[in-house]
């Protein structure tokens, strides 16, 4: 029984669909992702341009630092938006847990101040796919953690940091873990509704 518990077969179907976000940056839906990196912010609100409905963000009430709607307007909606800032560290997680399990939020964000445990992420994943069961969509979880990240469990993880040339911003995107696909480096580039995906030359063959 132990075993069986413990297995780390993907619990994902094979008919559960992947949100595209950008040519190879897809997020299996009904799952936990993880973002870090010191450009993670700017991911975050890719990935939430992407999608459709009404976006959780969830911060601690401690942080000095607040997302600026005048910045997040050059790349996803604003209004679609609701902030939510727990007290304690502990509540930070339950928060995304339970807009998870709802299955009403399609896209919840929380920003820890590092990465959660193996049970926690479990417990994630669990949630988002109670909430996909619910028949009102399939949630998408991502926690932006500091640093190199490194959350054990999570279904991919992503990093980003600014590439940026005079007169040309960019980004270097990493695909850190996924659970079928190898890691992989692209550079990115342009503005909302033109943007570039290019793999890095940097890339391993």
């Amino acid at each position: 029984m132990t075993t069986e518990l413990l297995t780390r077969r993907t619990h994902r179907t094979p008919t559960r669909p992947d949100l595209t976000v950008l040519g190879e940056l897809t997020l299996p839906l009904a799952r936990l992702h993880e973002i870090c990196g010191p450009a993670r912010h700017t991911l975050a609100m890719l990935i939430a341009a992407a999608t459709q409905g009404p976006v959780f963000w969830i911060t601690p009430a401690w942080t000095t630092d607040a997302l600026n709607p005048d910045g997040m307007v050059a790349l996803t909606q604003p209004n679609r938006f609701t902030f939510l800032a727990p007290r304690r560290a502990e509540d930070l997680l339950w928060t995304l847990e339970e807009a998870l399990r709802s299955g009403l939020v399609p896209l919840a964000i929380a920003e820890l101040p590092e990465p959660p445990g193996m049970t926690a992420v479990r417990r994630l994943h669990l949630a988002a796919e109670t909430g996909a069961a619910e028949g009102h969509g399939a949630p998408l979880g991502l926690i932006l953690t500091p640093g190199d990240g490194g959350a054990p469990g999570i279904e991919t993880r992503w990093h980003m940091a600014q590439a940026h040339t005079p007169g040309a911003p960019g980004w270097a995107l990493t695909r850190r873990r996924a659970r079928t696909l190898p890691p992989k480096d692209w550079h990115l580039a342009g503005r909302p509704g033109r943007w570039r995906l290019t793999p890095s030359t940097l890339t391993e063959a």
